[in-house]
């Protein structure tokens, strides 16, 4: 059972980079975190590591609805999206899937897990 909802691009890394940003903010998400992991380990271990980037997006709304409903769903939040160079000509992007993770921890978070769900399989399909 996978945890994620994935597409492998035949597109550059960094040209992923460029549209993740619009892409998520078409949905309604925003970026509150943005980590290099590549440069993160480099500085933090002296490693090199493929480029790598994970987004910490939020959707203002849906995230209200669901802390209003159980306040440990920000253990969760915000959802995770990530951008990796296959280091063969093609990029992965992936994001959890909430119906795996929020929506498993209580049912009556399902339909605001669904909805954000949908909203991110909308968010990597529009990386073209």
């Amino acid at each position: 059972m996978k945890s994620e909802i994935r597409r492998q691009l035949s597109m550059s890394y960094d040209r992923v980079l460029e549209k993740m940003s619009t892409a998520l903010a078409t949905e309604g998400f925003g970026v509150l975190t943005r980590i290099d992991i590549r440069e993160t380990l480099h500085k933090k271990l002296g490693v090199e590591f493929r480029p790598y980037t994970i987004f910490g997006a939020c959707n203002p709304g849906l995230a209200h609805q669901a802390l209003n409903h159980e306040l440990e769903v920000g253990l969760m939040l915000p959802c995770n999206v990530i951008v990796y160079d296959n280091q063969d000509g093609t990029t992965t992007v992936a994001a959890i899937d909430p119906m795996k993770t929020i929506a498993a921890t209580d049912p009556a978070l399902a339909p605001i897990a669904n909805e954000v769900g949908q909203k991110l399989a909308r968010v990597l399909a529009a990386i073209v």
